[in-house]
């Protein structure tokens, strides 16, 4: 769904910018990033006589080719990769990392210091890293405000107590989150379990991870992020790049051996969703969600993802060998498969239940918080500014679940656009998405529905981090909150909207105080 809100006129690049019908497609070998290696083990005072294995990952400036025929792109990435190595991790078998800021003092993408932990008297590089998804102590999440600056690091502690899923991990510095994830500052996290290894699910060189986004190149092959031609306000409220990119290459190609892929989509885009299918009417079978594995596999012709949205997909090529598949973005290719002749073939069938999924009954809850998006637009009716529930950052926090409660919240979108809406540490359930009068609300501010709930399809069925709230409707989720007590963050995965305001802390409460 498009982008609707007005947006002030764009500054015009100093270089030309590269016109993706210019480039040859399919030229570059598709990167596979590397697997992290721990380089020791390393005590920690949650277990006693114990060592856990230590990962030490730095943020390092860097150039690399994004595309054969495009020049070298100055870029960030951790381990001086875009994106990052990749953490394989398996449930109950906790791990150390620290994450090292040896990047540049100054940035090189445009930092707008009118808007919230990027005023004239912050440093210019500032980084703090979130692992998307994971069920960590608040001291590990990655507050944005928690962030540190070059030559600095942090070590944090992840339990791996969660369930097997595709996590992602990237900066969330406050106020220049959507810059420097745009730099590169990303890479994949997978937690693996018992339980999902015994279904016999694609594994090793067969199973890809495939992070997602776009980007805006000058024919330099300097990065160019859009800026409004106003200087005194230059944030925009989105980014959308027109070279789409997998694991950091524009058009790629891979080759595959006929037999089935485990693909883990991941989009890290700064606001722009991606609209996949396979070219020649081939289809996905979709087996897990943002948390995990859904309850059966479930046949897709077409994937709709927003921005920090998954999908774990399973391709059969084992009856294409020879051929070639493309993966479609709005119905264009931007990634090859080259099936070979021959490879090391399978003919094991996805399994027909994937892993029980007891739905949390909404009635249960100990609350319900109706809360909305708003959009604070100036006297020209183009977006100033993005709150969730009509708050500020750094109002006070007004939302403090127990620990172990289960609440249900209410997304009352009242802005023209659908918003990607993430919670930190917890996973959820959607419950239901019901369209309701948006003139009542705005007079009386009362929910008056205008029809009936709608329950979330089947791929939408699994367990979430971070849902889609439509315009116009109210999109309701349900969670228990597992975890430690301790401040979290629940924002918009617009980039730039949760940069301008559109993210709030959350208190999560001792059960018993």
């Amino acid at each position: 769904m498009p982008m609707r809100s007005s947006m002030p006129k764009l500054a015009a690049p100093k270089v030309p910018l590269i016109n993706p019908t210019s480039l040859a497609r399919f030229v570059d070998p598709l990167p596979v990033p590397p697997i992290a290696r721990s380089v020791g083990h390393r005590a920690h005072p949650a277990y006693p006589g114990r060592e856990l294995p230590y990962y030490r990952m730095e943020m390092r400036a860097f150039k690399a080719r994004l595309h054969r025929d495009v020049p070298p792109t100055p870029l960030w990435g951790y381990d001086g990769l875009f994106p990052g190595p990749t953490f394989e991790t398996r449930r109950g078998e906790p791990l150390l990392i620290e994450w090292v800021n040896a990047l540049p003092t100054q940035h090189f993408l445009p930092i707008d210091h009118n808007i919230h932990g990027a005023e004239h008297d912050k440093p210019d590089v500032r980084v703090v890293t979130h692992v998307h998804g994971a069920r960590v102590q608040a001291d590990a999440d990655g507050y944005p405000e928690d962030w540190y600056t070059p030559g600095h690091s942090a070590l944090y502690h992840y339990p791996n107590a969660q369930d097997a899923a595709t996590l992602w991990y990237h900066d969330h510095a406050m106020g220049i989150t959507r810059l420097n994830i745009y730099a590169g500052l990303v890479g994949t996290f997978i937690v693996r379990d018992a339980e999902e290894q015994a279904l016999g699910l694609p594994t090793g060189e067969y199973d890809i991870p495939l992070v997602l986004c776009d980007r805006l190149l000058a024919q330099d092959g300097q990065l160019y992020y859009p800026v409004s031609e106003d200087p005194s306000a230059p944030w925009v409220m989105q980014c959308n790049g027109n070279l789409p990119l997998c694991n950091g290459k524009i058009f790629p190609y891979v080759e595959v051996e006929p037999r089935p892929y485990r693909l883990r989509l991941i989009n890290v885009a700064n606001t722009s969703f991606f609209d996949l299918s396979l070219s020649h009417d081939h289809v996905f079978q979709q087996i897990g969600s943002d948390q995990g594995l859904l309850s059966a596999p479930l046949e897709r012709a077409r994937i709709e993802l927003y921005p920090a949205e998954r999908a774990d997909v399973v391709i059969d090529f084992s009856a294409l060998a020879g051929k070639s598949v493309q993966l479609l973005h709005q119905a264009q290719g931007i990634l090859e498969f080259r099936v070979k002749n021959s490879g090391r073939g399978t003919t094991a069938a996805l399994p027909a239940a994937l892993r029980n999924i007891p739905r949390i009954d909404p009635a249960s809850a100990v609350r319900d918080r109706v809360l909305t998006l708003n959009e604070v637009d100036d006297a020209n009716g183009n977006a100033m500014m993005m709150l969730l529930d009509g708050k500020h950052w750094s109002d006070p926090i007004t939302e403090n679940p127990r620990q172990n409660s289960i609440e249900t919240w209410s997304f009352v979108n009242l802005t023209g656009d659908a918003h990607p809406i993430h919670l930190h540490l917890v996973r959820f359930q959607i419950v239901d998405r019901r369209p309701f009068d948006l003139f009542a609300w705005n007079a009386h501010r009362t929910l008056k529905y205008t029809g009936p709930a709608e329950p979330p399809p089947p791929h939408e069925a699994g367990w979430k981090d971070t849902v889609r709230a439509d315009p116009g409707m109210v999109t309701r989720i349900a969670m228990r909150f597992e975890g430690e007590p301790g401040r979290y963050v629940w924002h918009c995965h617009f980039l730039e909207h949760e940069d301008n305001d559109m993210m709030r802390p959350y208190v999560v409460l001792p059960a018993h105080s």
